[in-house]
């Protein structure tokens, strides 16, 4: 085999109050990566389709290929030559985790083009270290759900520790996105350096009601827990309306509403297909009134991760 297509999904991180430690994946939307290999020696990327021209094409700095450069190293097969192609449906600077994608599909196209050389789990620090080119932080609470799927908590990063948890069946993902871009950085910079212990303590309870409400499953208590006292009360001031959208979507039956990873994009969770889709029409309504464009895109929470097509 000389070519492989993989794909891999868009996440959701921090899921309100596992800020940095936890996310999630879905069904839809996700990138798409085409892999192959050449005679010539070294990785290129040539060509990205859907991302306007924005991203760079140099193998150093896209986060595909950035991914693939390190997973080569680490197994001593650095001299592998590998043409890319990039197929971006998730938009830049969304908050659904673009860059986790892009770099999660081009490491599990890669790792099956090999023979399977590495562990799905083992392919992480490969996906952290394209995250460190893309934002500067080389954080997993994108790329952990984007690889292995489903609810993943960040335990720890020296050593990394991953832990799964359970999803339950019934539990459905709302995605909107308004036609804004917010870049990492700068949903970074705005947040609080030092936090009071009495919030400190809330999200604590919170976090772990959550993984609780997931593993029991009690869809009250994951509701209860979907509750952010620390980022997103300064990220929700570059999210227009946001407040509002949240109280109607709540309104509409989601167990709860939050930001996805530091937005704009909102996710909502349901326990009925039919609920997640009214929750997204009222969201987007909520947007309309703003003067604003938005997508929704309605999904099971995908349990399996980034897949070879």
């Amino acid at each position: 085999m000389k070519t492989i297509k993989a794909f891999a999904p868009a996440t959701v991180a921090n899921v309100s109050c596992g800020f940095d430690v936890f996310g999630f994946a879905v069904e839809q939307p996700g990138d798409e990566v085409t892999l192959t290999l050449k005679k010539e020696p070294g990785v290129v990327v040539k060509k990205i389709e859907g991302d306007g021209g924005r991203l760079p094409l140099a193998p150093e700095k896209n986060t595909a290929s950035v991914a693939v450069l390190a997973f080569l190293e680490a197994i001593d097969r650095k001299d592998e030559g590998v043409e890319i192609y990039l197929k971006k449906n998730l938009p830049l600077g969304s908050g659904m985790g673009s860059s986790a994608a892009s770099a999660a599909a081009a490491l599990v196209g890669i790792n099956h083009l090999l023979g399977e050389p590495l562990q799905r789990k083992e392919l992480l620090p490969f996906a952290m270290e394209a995250e460190r080119v893309a934002c500067g932080s080389a954080h997993a609470d994108n790329v952990a759900p984007s690889l292995l799927g489903g609810f993943v908590l960040i335990r720890g990063y020296d050593p990394l520790d991953v832990v799964g948890i359970p999803t339950p069946e019934d539990l459905y993902c709302t995605l909107v996105h308004p036609h804004l871009e917010l870049k990492t950085e700068d949903s970074r910079q705005v947040l609080r350096t030092s936090i009071p212990l009495k919030d400190a303590i809330t999200q604590w309870g919170n976090i772990a009601g959550l993984v609780a409400g997931l593993m029991k499953p009690d869809f009250g208590l994951i509701g209860r827990s979907l509750k952010d006292v620390i980022a997103e009360p300064v990220r929700a001031l570059l999210i227009p309306g946001f407040d509002e959208i949240k109280e109607k979507a709540v309104e509409t039956g989601a167990l709860g509403c939050g930001i996805s990873g530091s937005g704009p994009t909102i996710f909502a969770l349901s326990t009925e297909r039919e609920l997640a889709s009214r929750t997204g029409k009222v969201i987007q309504q909520q947007f309309q009134k703003l003067k604003l464009e938005s997508e929704v895109y309605v999904s099971k929470i995908n349990t399996r991760g980034a897949k070879v097509v």
